[in-house]
């Protein structure tokens, strides 16, 4: 499994499409955190569904006041934690660029299309 991270609208999603169909992805596994019991068992569901998983980076920003909204955010952290020891290859998009952080990019990309820009 793939796990791609990254900022909210930085090119996850376009920079996937460029090596695997929509169906063969899960485009917002962090909202698939909030109020899961058994975030291990979701992550092994995921890596197991998925040739790529796709998580919205959260608890960067401000702590939230509300206790809900602050639980979710850790849930989605911890799940995305869980995400990137199951998977093969961990990718950080970054303002559309591609940045292996375990694993390497996939290598059936033409050199010129791994931005992830095209679309945006």
């Amino acid at each position: 499994m793939i796990f791609i991270i990254g900022p909210l609208f930085s090119g996850k999603r376009v920079y996937a499409r460029t090596f695997c169909s929509e169906e063969e992805m899960c485009p917002d596994a962090q909202e698939l955190a909030f109020g899961e019991a058994d975030l291990p068992a979701l992550a092994d569901r995921l890596a197991e569904q998925y040739k790529v998983v796709i998580s919205t980076e959260t608890g960067g920003g401000v702590v939230p006041a509300d206790a809900v909204l602050r639980a979710d955010r850790e849930a989605a952290g911890r799940l995305a934690c869980l995400l990137a020891e199951r998977a093969d290859t961990v990718i950080r998009v970054f303002c559309g660029l591609p940045m292996a952080l375990k694993g390497r990019l996939p290598e059936d990309l033409p050199v010129g299309s791994r931005s992830g820009t095209e679309n945006m």
